[in-house]
């Protein structure tokens, strides 16, 4: 992504908050795994959709005031023995380059200078990206530097902006669509090596490592989220992670997986037999499933309402189920689909957005799965739907999903 970018998505929050506001946003700090011993950083994705800038413990100040905008990036300071361990901090110039900010100042600045600023008085307003998924979760920095500013200067009127940066992280532009393309071919390699791979008696550790190392060949040394690859009766776990199971002779491989590329990420699943061949009743299910699919990239268009492109995909998907014989009443076509038909993809792989209208540019997933535990069956059709101004477009078309390419590719 061009510095321009992030400077573009800066100024668009600026422009939503009032006069006399000090905004105040943090990358986020490792967490503690064990002992001395952290997790892998993972920066808040509102901060990199911001400033492109992924590292650790990194601030973000910026002044409104008199409609003008003052922004200042807090980094770590040098140290020898810490970058000796740990590795090189982010300089200045190359947070320029990738930020656009001009201006800098070392992170343990901040509290003084922002104490300094809301002494002036001139200052009514804080903003803070204050977004946590569930309760429970851990207290970010934000949340922290809230729950102080309340403490400390009462009257100041705090600002949550997570709900402003959703709605821009909304609609994708240009660049973003781009990268989720780059990331659809990536995933396409991890997919095809899986597929070419198969074999009975392989294990799901195995399946993933072909993975993982297809994605390494392209620098994306870790996909965008935790990938889930199943076989045979793991299958019916929605979310599984084991890895541990072996696939046999006539197991339906589930792989619901993605790459990430230039922080964007995308979401595909694919269903395909482990021996290279769909069996009959293999057969007449993934027609349901792809039928489904095809009749929702066929329907797809702006105007719509979000909500009907699940609510539509669950009825079609039930109408090609009861054609089967597996179900005859709506009502029990929970039996067979277990999960939504639809969620957004980009800068998360469940992107936090706000949308109730289908929107050009909207990307998301048309996400098809079928469970059938009476026949030992479950899989998923999943593809990433790039909503155009007249319907919309498949960005994963070419990863192998007719039940002919499948078995094409295999017998290679």
């Amino acid at each position: 992504m061009d510095s321009r970018f992030y400077a573009g998505n800066r100024q668009t929050l600026y422009d939503t908050l009032p006069d006399g506001t000090v905004l105040l946003l943090f990358s986020g700090k490792a967490v503690r795994k064990t002992a001395d011993e952290f997790y892998p950083f993972y920066a808040s994705r509102n901060f990199v959709y911001l400033t492109g800038i992924d590292r650790e413990d990194i601030a973000l100040l910026a002044v409104k005031e008199g409609g003008a905008v003052q922004e200042t990036l807090f980094l770590l300071p040098p140290d020898l023995l810490a970058e000796r361990w740990t590795g090189t901090r982010l300089k200045a110039d190359e947070a320029r380059r990738i930020s656009g900010v001009e201006s800098f100042a070392s992170r343990g600045d901040l509290p003084a200078r922002l104490t300094a600023l809301l002494r002036t008085g001139r200052f009514a307003h804080a903003a803070l990206d204050l977004y946590r998924y569930d309760p429970s979760d851990r207290e970010t920095d934000g949340i922290l530097a809230a729950r102080r500013l309340r403490t400390e200067w009462p009257a100041l009127h705090l600002i949550d902006v997570s709900r402003q940066l959703h709605r821009q992280r909304t609609i994708k532009q240009p660049c973003e669509i781009d990268a989720i393309r780059k990331a659809a071919e990536i995933t396409r390699d991890g997919i095809l090596a899986m597929m070419r791979a198969s074999k009975p008696g392989l294990y799901e550790y195995q399946y993933k490592a072909e993975f993982d190392y297809a994605l390494a060949q392209h620098g994306c040394l870790a996909p965008a989220f935790p990938s889930i690859i199943s076989a045979g009766q793991n299958n019916f776990c929605i979310h599984y992670y084991s890895y541990t199971g072996r696939a046999e002779d006539g197991d339906m491989i589930l792989n619901d997986v993605g790459a990430q590329y230039d922080h964007l990420f995308n979401d595909v699943s694919r269903g395909f037999p482990c021996n290279g061949t769909f069996s009959e009743r293999q057969r007449r299910l993934y027609t349901c499933a792809y039928n489904t699919s095809q009749h929702m990239f066929s329907t797809i268009r702006p105007g719509m309402k979000m909500a009907d492109v699940d609510r539509l995909a669950r009825e079609f998907n039930f109408g090609q189920l009861k054609a089967l014989g597996l179900c005859d009443r709506y009502e029990d076509v929970g039996r067979y689909i277990w999960h939504g038909g639809a969620h957004h993809v980009g800068w998360d792989t469940h992107d936090e957005v706000e949308a109730e209208i289908v929107q050009p540019n909207m990307v998301f997933c048309v996400d098809i799965g079928i469970y059938c535990e009476e026949w030992g069956i479950g899989f998923r059709l999943e593809d990433n739907c790039l909503v155009t101004e007249q319907g919309c477009e498949n960005l994963t078309a070419a990863i192998p999903r007719t039940i002919e390419d499948i078995e094409a590719v295999m017998k290679k």
